[in-house]
């Protein structure tokens, strides 16, 4: 019959131990991955949801401007403004890299944009409008979606930055080679109340 000496058999319950913790850490460790790319994924998504409403902004605006063209003859340099804003900001294809500038064009985009809004008050005509209006009232629609989609995405991101500084994850992270997200802020310029009369002169 063979018998363990003690010291054996202390090796053996150790090398159990040691076994039992590393399987326990590379699956902690393992966790702490997935929660990361799923995290990352859930930005990808809310970026995805931006974007969707974006374009639906993106669409109305042609039709907005076509519209306005007709009545506000004064406001051709507001126009191609707007314009050209948007066909930027319609060429950048949201990424990690191109968030912050895409953001930055689209608070652009929404002061022009509310600059019109303004001014369309001066035109009875445009204001009278049937299609105008219409188009207008969908477009204030697509500023509603746009504002829920930022919110999802800020929330999508404040939870995978916090991952990405909180120790330990941060540990994985950073093997990852992840880095903070933007938040999805309003200019100053956007946060300020529009003053009217700088329009209506």
């Amino acid at each position: 019959m063979t018998y363990i000496n003690e010291g054996d058999f202390t090796i053996m319950v150790i090398s159990i131990i040691l076994l039992v913790l590393a399987v326990i850490l590379a699956f902690y460790l393992y966790g702490m991955y997935t929660r990361l790319i799923q995290l990352k994924n859930k930005v990808k998504e809310a970026m995805s949801g931006i974007d969707v409403q974006l374009n639906k902004r993106y669409s109305l605006i042609p039709n907005i401007l076509t519209i306005a063209n007709k009545f506000m003859e004064h406001e051709r340099e507001l126009f191609s403004s707007i314009a050209e804003l948007r066909s930027q900001a319609s060429g950048i294809r949201s990424t990690k890299d191109t968030i912050a500038q895409k953001f930055e064009l689209d608070n652009q985009i929404a002061a022009k944009m509310g600059q019109l809004m303004v001014n369309v008050e001066n035109y009875p005509q445009l204001k009278s409008d049937q299609t105008m209006m219409n188009t207008m009232q969908t477009y204030a629609e697509v500023e509603e979606h746009i504002a829920a989609a930022r919110r999802f995405y800020n929330s999508a991101v404040n939870e995978i930055n916090n991952a990405i500084e909180i120790f330990p994850s941060s540990i994985i992270a950073g093997m990852l080679g992840m880095t903070i997200y933007p938040f999805f802020e309003a200019s100053e310029a956007a946060k300020q109340e529009i003053d009217a009369s700088n329009y209506l002169k």
